[in-house]
């Protein structure tokens, strides 16, 4: 290092170099210093991004490449901020909002592993078809008849359900139309609000004509599944004798519940004042009630219908209750939904309720429903098909089919977290937490290729399959929970 004192005994031309040489050294030392602060900086922040996007991810395979991390796609609805924290550290979470395949993005066609569903969109043979990796269905609530569950198992897909969230509010439901149709609520607050005045006996009895009372009063169930057994112990409460008709039920069932069991369809038609219907629709029941058993029923019966619209011939009701065969009937499903009052045979019809398929609906059992169906999609991915499976509907079948290898979690997208896949309109993606169509949440998706390390399908031999009930859940309970 050169020191000022130095300079006095050298000549002048000497001293300019000297200073010269010194400053071009400060000025290298001060470059050097920064470019060192910069690399340091840029390292620093560099490892704050790599701790916080890697953070979740899953230890490579070992042996293997590292896999993206399965899609699963909720085809019919957009709010997936439910099953999101369930399945955000193991799977890519997208929304669909299809009412049918043909609305349903090509990358989840060809990628999904996992689909959610409601009720309001149909998988038949040709549309599971169009899948190309899809492993595991898992309908949110507990009727899968919107499933062709008999081709899911001939082409390797499980099919599950969500059997218990709704049990109560459907139950509860059932009754809350039983008690209507006796006492005549909806027709008396109807005839107020038109502005009937019942000030005098005789107009009271006029508004009211019709009105029953309900002890000693016998109520008809079929289907004695979770929900007809619910409705059975409340209608015991009110005053009504309970009988039922349900032939996969197991002998001794009647006597721990403390109810009348009635050997055949017929017989509970012929002692039944309330038909209250609870079982599955299937190929064996499609018009359970039609005009031959409407014929069946004692003249002036009431009719209610919380399980599925298919089992109810429409037009055959329509005229019992035009000609008065049926004293009233209250329907929450429909052959044909959504349901419109202004067309389809029921338009006309007298002394009829209908809501909007609804009956299953709380917030809690909403809740409940995603999220479970959430979890079994999660044990799908993590565990193995079908044996992790808690709700599999054709486990018995996937069993003696051919091996089923499990599905991997690796890499993390989670950008796509809440992702909508939708066709043609565009692809639109929601940000983790948001709501679905919240301004702040909504930002455009990466339209890149998604991979997954699932194994391809490999399609078992077409052989028989329980994908259409035949056993002893074929006409058990299925609620309309959906």
């Amino acid at each position: 290092t050169l020191h000022p004192s130095s300079f006095q005994s050298q000549p002048p031309h000497l001293c300019m170099c000297s200073l010269l040489i010194q400053r071009q050294c400060n000025i290298f030392f001060v470059f050097d210093l920064i470019c060192l602060l910069l690399f340091l900086s840029i390292f620093f922040i560099y490892g704050l991004y790599a701790m916080t996007v890697f953070s979740g991810i899953r230890p490579p395979i070992l042996n293997g490449p590292m896999h993206p991390r399965p899609l699963v796609a909720l085809l019919d609805g957009r709010d997936c901020t439910v099953e999101m924290p369930i399945l955000k550290d193991v799977a890519t979470v997208a929304f669909c909002d299809a009412q049918s395949t043909q609305e349903i993005h090509e990358k989840v066609l060809n990628e999904a592993v996992a689909a959610l569903l409601y009720h309001t969109i149909t998988l038949s043979r040709d549309d599971l078809e169009k899948f190309k990796g899809l492993r595991v269905i898992v309908r949110i609530g507990s009727g899968f008849d919107n499933v062709d569950v008999k081709a899911a198992a001939e082409l390797g897909i499980a099919v599950c359900n969500v059997p218990a969230a709704s049990v109560e509010e459907t139950a509860d439901t059932s009754l809350c139309l039983i008690l209507n149709l006796y006492r005549r609520v909806t027709w008396m607050h109807q005839a107020l609000r038109e502005g009937t005045r019942a000030s005098s006996v005789e107009q009271i009895r006029e508004v009211a004509g019709g009105a029953a009372r309900i002890r000693g009063e016998t109520l008809g169930i079929i289907g004695l599944g979770r929900v007809g057994q619910a409705v059975a112990l409340r209608a015991k409460a009110f005053g009504f004798g309970v009988i039922f008709y349900d032939p996969y039920l197991p002998d001794g069932v009647e006597r721990s519940l403390g109810l009348q069991r009635m050997a055949t369809l017929q017989d509970l038609l012929i002692h039944s004042d309330c038909v209250s219907l609870h079982c599955s629709l299937n190929e064996h029941n499609h018009h359970l009630i039609n005009d031959f058993t409407i014929k069946q029923m004692r003249q002036g019966a009431f009719l209610v219908n919380t399980s599925r619209g298919g089992l109810v011939d429409e037009k055959a009701l329509a005229q019992a209750l035009k000609e008065g065969r049926i004293r009233g009937a209250a329907l929450d499903v429909h052959e044909t939904e959504p349901f419109s009052f202004s067309t389809g045979p029921l338009k006309d019809a007298p002394n009829l309720i209908c809501t909007p398929h609804t009956s299953w609906y709380s917030e809690q059992a909403s809740v409940e429903a995603r999220e479970e169906a959430a979890r079994e999609v999660r044990r799908a991915i993590t565990g193995r098909i079908p044996d992790s499976l808690k709700n599999c509907v054709n486990k018995e079948y996937l069993m003696a089919a051919s091996q089923w290898p499990s599905m991997e979690a690796a890499t993390v997208h989670p950008e796509l977290n809440g992702g909508g896949y939708r066709f043609p309109t565009g692809i639109i993606g929601v940000a983790a937490g948001a709501l679905p169509g919240a301004p702040p949440g909504v930002e455009s998706l990466v339209s890149g290729t998604l991979a997954h390390g699932i194994a391809p399908v490999s399609h078992p031999p077409h052989a028989h399959s329980p994908g259409q009930p035949t056993k002893a859940e074929a006409d058990r309970d299925i609620p309309s929970d959906q």
